[in-house]
């Protein structure tokens, strides 16, 4: 399996797609850096911003509709969905463009600032009214989640077979990238046995939450974007920005969250275990995603933290 390459999309191209939504005084198409899976454009439309994403997956932009609505509606700074649609083999979406640079972007001293305010919004997010939604894991363009149970997502996002998805033909790595057969197996067995005590939560999971989907004008958070949603025990956040936030920034991110909690009078019943087995669930994406990728430096430096966790 070749490493995934995002879509080429030409400013040419985007402009007839824009065609279709706004007037001739669409200016400053301007394509952004960033982003793994799809190819993404920033524009100006009566000196207002708006972001536009190409994608040739599958799945489509439905759901990001739903996660839009849904976090935007009770608070949550995240971008308003505007428009869905199609472009030759492609599926776009424009949303409003949330003020601000990645956070990655601020110096350390900035960052350090800014991660109390970081937390206070994933704590906001992760604990976002889900109405009359049932189901966990990915969430799908209804609204709910795919599965069951928790289990059986995990069981589903680790299977061998995922037709028309970005991790169709996965059992390939083992032979083409650096992705080691045992070394995942055992990782995933830690996983299962771990995932019990994630098993009886469930909240929205940004999926994706890290500096590069963070935004800020360099004095405070301006936004979150780029969710990969699902419903399910929300550490799974917190061991991604722990992950990120060690690798950039080496900050002990989990006790500030903890400090945080505290200071709210949250409790978090069994923290530990159900960390653990956040950190075991990103883990295995994280180790199929930085083979498939062919970043080799980060699947060893992530498979390492891994197998030393117990």
């Amino acid at each position: 399996m070749a490493a995934y390459k995002k879509p080429t999309v030409e400013i040419s191209e985007v402009k007839a797609v824009l065609r279709k939504h706004f007037s001739s005084d669409v200016t400053a198409i301007t394509p952004l850096e960033g982003g793994n899976i799809s190819a993404v454009f920033s524009f100006t439309f009566f000196d207002k911003e708006y972001i536009i994403k190409f994608c040739d997956l599958a799945e489509g932009f439905e759901t990001n509709k739903f996660i839009s609505n849904l976090l935007s509606s009770q608070g949550i700074p995240f971008a308003r969905c505007m428009v869905l649609g199609n472009f030759k083999s492609l599926n776009y979406l424009i949303s409003e463009k949330i003020a601000g640079q990645i956070l990655n972007s601020f110096s350390y001293e900035q960052q350090h600032r800014m991660l109390p305010e970081v937390l206070q919004i994933l704590t906001r997010m992760n604990k976002v009214k889900l109405e009359a939604t049932k189901g966990y894991g990915m969430i799908n363009s209804s609204g709910n989640g795919t599965y069951n149970s928790w289990r059986e997502h995990i069981i589903a996002t680790n299977a061998e077979e995922q037709a028309d998805s970005f991790w169709e033909g996965w059992h390939s790595l083992f032979k083409t990238t650096c992705l080691e057969k045992d070394v995942f197996d055992e990782c995933y067995n830690r996983l299962l046995a771990y995932s019990i005590y994630n098993e009886p939560h469930r909240h929205f999971i940004h999926g994706d939450f890290h500096q590069y989907n963070i935004l800020s004008d360099g004095q405070r958070i301006t936004g979150v974007i780029d969710s990969n949603g699902k419903y399910g025990d929300f550490l799974i956040d917190l061991a991604t920005l722990d992950w990120h936030i060690k690798t950039h920034l080496n900050l002990d991110v989990v006790q500030i969250y903890l400090n945080y909690q505290q200071e709210m009078g949250i409790e978090i019943p069994n923290f530990k275990e159900r960390f653990i087995g956040a950190k075991y669930y990103n883990g295995l994406i994280g180790l199929r995603f930085y083979s498939k990728m062919e970043w080799n430096d980060s699947y060893y430096e992530l498979r390492d933290e891994l197998l030393s966790l117990i």
